[in-house]
């Protein structure tokens, strides 16, 4: 009953704000997804930024002013790598998520997750694949845009793409087929029909999972020959789509730099030579740092306190490699291994890392935007832009910790928090 209450309220909320279409902010920095700027306002009329400059300019008659001191404005935050319908593995595991929980269980709880991420400040998420939960990625997608639930703007990829044989759920005796976590092909002919099903159930993006634990001793091994993911690339960019994908082996990395892939994610072997060549195919790289930490850290690794176990001792010689490469590197952290809300927790890792918050702060708005297809719309405060805005007490180049708790989030010009 809580729940319900409080949901309604919010909803009540929004939609009279959605009546007050008219906003000036005033903080004391503009961060406009590619420079800070001091005394700056913006001005927001309808869903729509009209303003973005130095205070004093005229606003229309109604303009409802919000003062702001002490804060910094942002543009909506952009979650590159999520999962929506899983939960942190410490909760339940990844096969019993897949395996026991209802689908109707994990659209619950895709919801409460949708509402925590915007919430967090994150108007916009790239949700890399359902993990067992068919294409409910598109009905929660609908949800949002309807205004039936509260949450970002969703890019699905509906139920990513494996090679038979790779994914789990596995069973322990052969003679058991399991569910998958995914869609699984197994040649060249079943990978373009998987794609081109996958569009027409409404996949914005292509996930592919270029490599995966099924070598001998359960290692990390490539699942696809260039001329698959060269095939699934070919398809989702006739449609006017991208390919994305997972890969942590080095070898995985390279067959997915030929083939022509948007972007890959994790590559934890990845090196300076692997990633000057993404550089040099315009591939973006999405590290997700807050993943694998947290899976460490699951299993008892304290950081600061025990040695790093190997999978950290690659994860931060890779994002080094690419930093000094000069690759696009995107914000995104793999969420939904970690709890949904706790995104700026890939954020301040890489910042830790070696990144720059500034650069950080470009990385999680305006960089993903443009990678995403989106750089016309979302990711930068400037006009014409679409209103998704958020303001964090403080400075965030000066601590990135500051993207934690905004204490204002709007998106598409309604206010959900303030």
């Amino acid at each position: 009953m809580k729940f319900l209450f409080s949901s309604l309220l919010l909803l009540l909320t929004v939609l009279l704000n959605a009546q007050e279409n008219k906003y000036l902010l005033k903080p004391d920095r503009v961060f406009d997804g590619q420079e800070m700027h001091t005394d700056w306002a913006v001005l927001v009329v309808g869903n729509k930024i009209i303003k973005a400059e130095q205070k004093g300019f005229e606003t229309p008659s109604g303009t409802k002013v919000i003062d702001l001191e002490g804060t910094t404005l942002l543009p909506g935050l952009i979650e590159g790598h999520a999962h929506l319908f899983l939960h942190p593995y410490n909760e339940t595991s990844w096969n019993d998520q897949v395996l026991k929980e209802s689908r109707t269980e994990r659209s619950l709880r895709a919801a409460n997750h949708a509402k925590a991420t915007l919430m967090a400040g994150f108007t916009t998420l790239r949700d890399l694949g359902t993990e067992g939960a068919a294409y409910d990625d598109i009905g929660l997608k609908t949800a949002i845009a309807k205004g039936i639930i509260v949450g970002p703007r969703v890019i699905t990829a509906t139920k990513a793409i494996v090679g038979e044989g790779s994914y789990g759920v596995k069973a322990e005796s052969a003679d058991l087929d399991l569910p998958k976590g995914a869609a699984e092909v197994g040649n060249q002919a079943e990978m373009a029909k998987e794609v081109r099903h996958q569009i027409g159930k409404g996949a914005d993006v292509i996930k592919v999972y270029a490599d995966y634990r099924w070598g001998p001793k359960g290692e990390s091994a490539p699942t696809f020959t260039e001329e698959e993911l060269a095939t699934a690339v070919a398809i989702a960019k006739s449609s006017g789509r991208y390919v994305a994908v997972h890969s942590s082996t080095k070898e995985g990395m390279l067959r997915s730099i030929r083939a022509g892939v948007h972007t890959i994610e994790h590559g934890s072997q990845g090196d300076l030579e692997v990633f000057q060549q993404m550089k040099a195919k315009n591939i973006a790289f999405c590290p997700t740092l807050a993943a694998g930490a947290s899976i460490m850290e699951y299993s008892g690794w304290k950081e600061g306190v025990d040695p790093d176990p190997e999978r950290i001792v690659e994860s931060k010689a890779s994002f080094k490699a690419a930093l000094a490469s000069g690759v696009t590197i995107l914000m995104g952290g793999d969420v939904g291994v970690f709890p949904h809300g706790d995104n700026a927790k890939e954020m301040e890792m890489m910042v830790e890392y070696g990144m720059e918050p500034l650069e950080v702060l470009r990385s999680a708005t305006s960089v993903n935007a443009e990678v995403f297809g989106y750089g016309g719309q979302i990711g930068r405060l400037q006009p014409g832009m679409l209103a998704d805005i958020i303001a964090v007490k403080g400075d965030p180049t000066q601590d990135i910790k500051r993207v934690r708790n905004p204490t204002l989030v709007m998106k598409d010009g309604v206010i959900y928090k303030q």
